[in-house]
């Protein structure tokens, strides 16, 4: 038995993590919870922050922005991770999405957008807009901190 003092091994931490995320997304699912920006950059926050290593993630949204889904679509090293616009045009059709908000994370602690991020969301916004998609926000999560690519006019 575990008292409270005891800190978690790193195998614990990550199922209590997963666990975590499994709860999450039965509890938001088809709800209308992510209404701010606030509480996306919470949820991000909750997701992201912590990883070792980029990933790029989809919420897939409804016509009403309810969550359909969040997917991690891609997986990276360190300090960078691939994105390849047709997979995420694919899983946001599978998930019968009208609007999507993106997200990726930066373990370097620093959540600045590269131009690459810049240039990148762009290409996923015109990919998505072909099939009426809308893309609503791009966030970078780096730590505790969460950068808007809306907030900041890069949409």
């Amino acid at each position: 038995m575990r008292t409270v003092t005891q800190p978690l091994k790193p195998a614990e931490a990550r199922t209590l993590a997963r666990a975590a995320l499994i709860l999450e997304r039965h509890t938001l699912q088809g709800r209308d919870v992510l209404s701010s920006p606030q509480a996306v950059r919470d949820y991000l926050r909750t997701r992201l922050a912590c990883l070792p290593h980029e990933v790029f993630s989809c919420l897939f949204l409804d016509a009403q922005n309810r969550l359909l889904a969040s997917e991690e679509l891609f997986r990276g090293t360190l300090t960078q991770t691939s994105v390849y616009p047709r997979e995420v045009v694919k899983a946001a059709l599978r998930h019968n999405a009208a609007g999507v908000i993106f997200a990726h994370n930066h373990p370097s602690g620093v959540a600045e957008p590269s131009r690459a991020d810049e240039m990148l969301t762009q290409t996923l916004k015109q990919a998505l807009s072909l099939v009426e998609i809308k893309t609503l926000d791009h966030f970078v999560v780096a730590g505790s901190q969460v950068v808007s690519f809306a907030e900041r006019g890069l949409l």
